[in-house]
């Protein structure tokens, strides 16, 4: 299966470009400049086209990412510290990124003959990300079907949507995904934070996968109180 990965330099898409590497024929990454303040990530993105040795398509998206305002991915908002799955969080939401992204993504994949577009959401999202939910990627792909009906044949594949971080951890250390080429952090500093919600999630999942986290974070300790704090609810 000739598949389009996309990809923001994170560990999960970084982890499922390297899987679909060895388990189908991975033809590109295509990754996307919304005008996010943590686009450092693009260069992790790059970085793994590079090491997997595919094109890598980078979308200059920063008009379209102007245009979605009220997050704190792009606007002048502070991220928040603490759990994914804490409400505070949704302020981390750009209205309609992924279908957008998805969207981009099936139309490159249809001109260059692709087979699939993989997207690396998983059940950690669905809290806080409609897009990334399964009724979401389960209307998309029907809706791509259409889209594209007598020109293309291209699926979305989705394999960790009803799955954990801690499993993609699990599933990328099988097949060697270098974690520390990979930037989860939405504050964009010279380090993993530590304490915004991308943080937290990361390392909570290296330490349920049973895998020792390479990354450095300024606040290595933070994410235990938050885990910690949303069980007790």
């Amino acid at each position: 299966m000739k598949t389009l990965v996309i990809c923001s330099g994170g560990l999960d898409s970084v982890s499922l470009a390297h899987i679909i590497a060895e388990e189908h024929q991975l033809t590109r990454l295509v990754s996307f400049d919304y005008g996010q303040r943590h686009s450092k990530e693009l260069e992790f993105a790059a970085a793994a086209a590079r090491r997997l040795e595919v094109p890598h398509h980078l979308i200059d998206m920063r008009t379209v990412g102007a245009a979605l305002t009220g997050s704190a991915l792009t606007d002048d908002i502070d991220v928040p510290d603490g759990h994914y799955a804490e409400e505070t969080m949704r302020i981390t939401v750009v209205p309609n990124r992924n279908a957008i992204m998805l969207a981009i993504g099936f139309g490159v994949a249809a001109a260059n003959g692709d087979d699939a577009v993989a997207t690396a959401v998983h059940g950690g999202d669905h809290f806080i990300y409609p897009d990334c939910r399964p009724a979401f990627t389960q209307a998309f792909d029907a809706m791509q079907r259409m889209a594209l009906d007598g020109y293309a044949d291209v699926r979305l594949y989705t394999p960790f949507v009803n799955r954990t971080k801690a499993d993609i951890v699990i599933e990328g250390a099988k097949y060697g995904a270098p974690f520390v080429e990979t930037w989860s952090c939405y504050k964009g500093g010279d380090v993993h934070c530590g304490r915004c919600g991308t943080c937290v999630e990361r390392r909570e999942a290296f330490h349920l996968a049973g895998i020792a986290d390479p990354t450095t974070y300024a606040d290595p300790d933070f994410w235990a109180g938050a885990v910690a704090e949303r069980e007790a609810r």
